[in-house]
């Protein structure tokens, strides 16, 4: 099983996004956390559909990180379900992977 992991969720504001970043890494649970304002998202919610403008966060970390990274998004997210999906790193640069294992 690979041991390194992109994390991607998506926030309804600026301001949500960067807090849960910068929570993510100051709790040690990501190395780092891209935020990718403007993504524009279409989806079902209670039977309507819905466009926003969210920004998505690419979270870099370890595999096992993956559940406490989970919990966290949970607890700070303003979305009753959040998305968090994994995305497991098949292959990397060596040096960046291990800067990864050295900051998550």
């Amino acid at each position: 099983m690979p041991s390194h992991a992109v994390v991607l969720t998506t926030a309804g504001s600026d301001e949500e996004a960067s807090k849960i970043a910068s929570a993510l890494v100051e709790r040690g649970l990501a190395a780092c956390v891209s935020v990718v304002p403007g993504v524009r998202s279409t989806y079902r919610w209670e039977g309507r559909m819905l466009t926003e403008s969210e920004s998505l966060l690419v979270i870099k970390t370890r595999r096992e990180r993956f559940e406490a990274v989970r919990r966290a998004i949970r607890e700070m997210h303003s979305y009753d379900v959040p998305e968090v999906i994994l995305l497991e790193i098949a292959d990397g640069d060596p040096d960046y992977l291990a800067w990864i294992d050295a900051n998550a």
